[in-house]
């Protein structure tokens, strides 16, 4: 029988964690032993993964990852994904809530999100492992009189590490262009605003700048225009709402800011080379 599925389901932090981060170490029994993981889903919080060891093969929005080395990852809240198959792990998680994270440390994730898991060398895998055991001794120190603030302080030293693995594979802020800076300023408010802001005049303003000069800066920097760029993450998201709902390809337009249904059907097709049906059952199918 058919589960109804009309949303993407949100994995909320269970009430035991009511203060908005958990720590754990990770086996290969204690992760299958949670069948949700094995089923598509999004976080309503920061997920930070260190694979020390074993074999992962996971979907994050329609691309699949295996992994085989040690690897960080980050996941975002937005981000749909779900585990595929386990084998052997030896692994880490971090789970931290919005209100949590340093502020400096959001907007860095926020302006280089989403990203893909990343292999670690030997030295920056003693690093945070080091770190990764620090929290998770520090989160069974319950009774300590300054709890809260030395976990919130060690896991936010830990994802700063993680981050700042991430980041030695982008350039320095310092390094960038105007035109980098321009596309990355222009990304991140895409990222937060896609459902409201659909043509490129609104990231414009926003930006203080001109549609040309943001659309120059844009194609310079990613080969793209900014309308493309608008396009394909609205359709990313109709995406994850075909597969992993039942609503209706109009609740879905209208849930993504489009009240003429028409001309979403038709955006679908031009992005997809199918339409949204088509592309339902076809995923659906596999």
């Amino acid at each position: 029988m058919k589960i109804n599925k009309k949303n993407i389901p949100v994995r909320a932090l269970p009430k035991e964690y009511s203060n908005g981060i958990a720590v754990a170490k990770v086996s290969a029994e204690s992760f299958l032993a949670d069948d949700e993981t094995m089923h598509a889903h999004r976080h309503d919080y920061h997920f930070f993964v260190l694979q020390e060891k074993g074999i992962t093969h996971t979907e994050i929005d329609f691309e699949q990852y295996l992994i085989t080395t040690p690897t960080i990852l980050y996941q975002s809240p937005n981000q749909v994904h779900r585990a595929l198959k386990v084998e052997n792990i030896g692994m880490y998680m971090l789970i931290i809530s919005d209100e949590n994270i340093h502020s400096d440390y959001l907007a860095l994730l926020q302006s280089i999100a989403p990203l893909k898991p990343l292999p670690i060398q030997r030295n920056e895998l003693t690093i945070v492992r080091q770190a990764f055991d620090l929290c998770t001794d520090l989160y069974k120190r319950t009774a300590d009189k300054l709890y809260f603030s030395s976990l919130k302080d060690s896991c936010n030293a830990l994802a700063g590490v993680i981050i700042s693995l991430y980041l030695k594979q982008a350039k320095p802020p310092e390094s960038l262009s105007r035109f980098e800076r321009i596309a990355h300023d222009f990304l991140r408010l895409l990222e937060q605003y896609f459902v409201k802001m659909k043509r490129p005049s609104d990231f414009a303003d926003a930006l203080h700048i001109s549609v040309s000069y943001l659309n120059e800066c844009v194609k310079n920097v990613t080969g793209q225009s900014v309308s493309y760029h608008i396009q394909q993450r609205v359709i990313l998201e109709a995406k994850r709402l075909l597969y992993h709902s039942d609503k209706s390809v109009k609740e879905i337009a209208a849930e993504l800011g489009y009240d003429d249904y028409p001309y979403f059907s038709r955006l679908f097709i031009k992005v997809v080379g199918m339409t949204a049906v088509t592309f339902r059952s076809k995923t659906l199918a596999h």
